[in-house]
């Protein structure tokens, strides 16, 4: 079958497509015909190996699918021709793809594959960030950074969904925020003015940071008391550093948020979070916003379109 491997570390361009043996389903293991990969940020640092999670070259990156069951034990409760998505960790960038059992979520009939692709990685990240980790409480208001990428807009329905009373996006552009707009937030500010417009609104409670940078000051001096900074990570690439004084003065909180290596360590923690977001995914308000779709073949192009910044949503390949 046809797959995209990572087979030296020199970047989203130097990713190939290759031929390899399909996969075969194990006990308690699932076989999916793919149809749609979700990309993401961490597989555009694996291609330099500055991800966690660093497997040895060549391998075949992509932690998200959705498609068609193949094949499936007894015990998986999963059967040929049910419409899936699945947590793969890596292998997705393929044709065809292996996940474990307690992995696989059946896809709901009003989803497309486009959407069920991009919801396991940055919708259930906004649930773990907003409702585990940020403590969101109905009628708060909530900042989101980045918010017309993948995590972004995420995060803007997942609050919305959850009683978020008011959600701010923060874009680097007016084209940008309209995306981040149809998501579903109430409003938009730019970059460069974003502290002193939220500030003037009234402060918020919790701002969402998958970004980082030199932007991490003054999200702390746009919450209110009591108020959180959730940190997801670091997209603009420098890590930043906080004067714990900030803290002091306002009892303010910066809650650290690894989704991935919280939730592997907890056998079942991931279908709790699924069984929490169903329900929104069913009735549409989580939808997810598609961007980029590229073939298999364009996988180096839809990486450098998120190593670049220029992409909206969430980037997808189409086997």
């Amino acid at each position: 079958m046809k797959a995209i491997q990572i087979t030296r570390l020199d970047g989203p361009e130097a990713v190939e497509l290759v031929e390899i043996d399909e996969p075969v389903a194990g006990e308690g293991q699932v076989l999916i015909a793919v149809k749609a990969s979700g990309v993401s940020f961490p597989e555009v640092l694996q291609t330099r190996g500055l991800y966690q999670m660093k497997p040895p070259v060549p391998f075949t990156p992509g932690s998200e699918v959705a498609g068609d069951v193949i094949a499936a034990g007894e015990s998986t409760g999963f059967k040929p021709g049910d419409r899936v998505i699945g947590f793969t960790l890596l292998g997705g960038f393929a044709e065809k793809a292996v996940v474990q059992a307690d992995m696989v979520y059946p896809l709901p009939d009003n989803v497309s594959y486009e959407q069920g692709a991009a919801v396991p990685l940055n919708y259930l990240t906004a649930y773990f960030a907003l409702v585990d980790r940020g403590g969101l409480a109905e009628g708060e208001s909530v900042l989101v950074h980045g918010a017309a990428g993948g995590v972004g807009t995420a995060a803007i329905q997942i609050a919305k969904a959850f009683g978020a009373g008011r959600v701010i996006a923060v874009t680097s552009t007016s084209e940008k925020g309209a995306v981040a707009m149809e998501a579903g937030a109430d409003e938009f500010v730019l970059v460069e003015d974003f502290k002193d417009a939220v500030k003037a609104g009234g402060g918020v409670d919790i701002v969402v940071d998958p970004v980082g940078g030199d932007r991490f000051t003054d999200s702390l001096r746009c919450l209110n008391d009591d108020g959180r900074l959730l940190v997801i990570g670091f997209t603009a690439g420098e890590i930043p550093t906080v004067q714990v004084n900030r803290l002091l003065l306002n009892n303010l909180s910066v809650v650290g948020v690894g989704w991935g290596a919280y939730a592997l360590k907890r056998p079942g923690f991931i279908a709790g979070e699924w069984a929490a977001i169903l329900p929104h995914l069913e009735s549409g308000a989580l939808n997810p916003v598609i961007g980029g779709t590229f073939a298999l073949a364009e996988a180096a192009e839809a990486l450098v379109s998120i190593d670049e910044r220029r992409a909206t949503g969430k980037v997808l390949l189409t086997p």
